[in-house]
């Protein structure tokens, strides 16, 4: 086994008791320091091999660069879009992530906002809290015998075509990169995709491949009156884009848990204004970036990413 203790550790955000338990358990040394500030944790991280963070960091090209000591970060979570991956392999520094932790969750997030949008339950919900009982118009449809298309068809897209089977819904999906093995499930071409699903549900990270993915062109492809759901990242979505095509009727609903600035507080009056046209759209359901971010999530990321870094920390010569 190799002396992990020559790798100098620090945890830099919140994580659940069981990554230290564990780490401690393989005697891995470690600073925890969850409540640094972003200033002081990049006044400190230059002194350390391994930095464990969720999102408080930005890891540019050039901070990156400028750390001469580093050989591996750790992400608590799926995406890695803090982290300039290029530069950090062109440094041979390692990345690890957690993606396992949460797929769960986010695909019953997922599912839970297709519900929302096929039963109108924000809309009915808050028309019932103030006395107002309509029936009819929330009549809603049933997500059984539906084309429900998958993009993006890795650890969450798996999960989510998992449960899925049980609607009894016809499952299509696309992945440039890895295509589906799963006999419930036909992988197929995005136009293909496109064309034929009645809700999509997006799954892909943010890459310079995907950012604006979903735009005017993207829409147009669709089948009329699609819903689509978005749990990736806010600006896999041209959320102008998507208020054009629901001011058109192409679209039938649309729910995201995530924003292209979920920062309220740095709105442009621009931005503000596409927005709040957007909410005013009763068929539009948004939630606060919350699908991954569950009790059991929370538990299952530093499980697993405990296990990666002991492996990473222990047999260094595999890396």
């Amino acid at each position: 086994m190799t002396n992990s203790t020559q790798l100098k550790t620090i945890i830099i955000d919140d994580f659940h008791p069981v990554l230290l338990e564990q780490l401690k358990a393989y005697n891995l040394s470690f600073h925890y320091l969850p409540n640094l500030t972003e200033t002081e944790a990049l006044k400190v991280i230059p002194q350390y091999n391994v930095i464990v963070v969720r999102s408080k960091v930005n890891f540019t090209a050039d901070l990156i660069k400028s750390l001469p000591n580093l050989k591996c970060i750790a992400r608590g979570g799926a995406g890695m879009d803090n982290i300039d991956e290029a530069t950090a392999q062109e440094n041979n520094i390692i990345l690890l992530n957690a993606p396992e932790g949460n797929r769960d969750a986010v695909a019953e997030h997922a599912i839970g906002l297709m519900l929302a949008i096929s039963n109108n339950i924000t809309k009915a919900n808050k028309e019932v809290k103030n006395a107002n009982w309509q029936r009819e118009a929330n009549r809603g449809f049933e997500i059984g015998g539906k084309t429900i298309g998958i993009i993006g068809f890795g650890n969450t897209g798996k999960s989510l075509a998992k449960k899925l089977c049980g609607f009894d819904c016809r499952i299509l999906s696309y992945d440039k990169y890895a295509p589906s093995l799963d006999p419930n499930v036909a992988a197929v071409g995005l136009q293909e995709l496109l064309s034929q699903s009645d809700i999509i549900s997006l799954h892909v990270p943010l890459t310079l491949e995907t950012k604006w993915m979903v735009d005017e062109d993207f829409l147009n492809q669709c089948k009329h009156q699609m819903v689509l759901i978005n749990t990736s990242r806010g600006k896999v979505v041209n959320q102008l884009a998507v208020l054009e095509a629901l001011k058109m009727n192409k679209l039938r609903g649309f729910a995201s848990d995530v924003l292209e600035n979920e920062k309220f507080e740095t709105y442009t009056p621009v931005e503000m204004a596409a927005f709040k046209a957007l909410s005013e759209f009763s068929q539009v359901v948004f939630t606060p970036h919350i699908a991954g971010w569950t009790k059991e999530s929370y538990y299952k990321i530093g499980d697993v990413l405990a296990s990666k870094l002991i492996d990473f920390t222990t047999n260094l010569k595999k890396y």
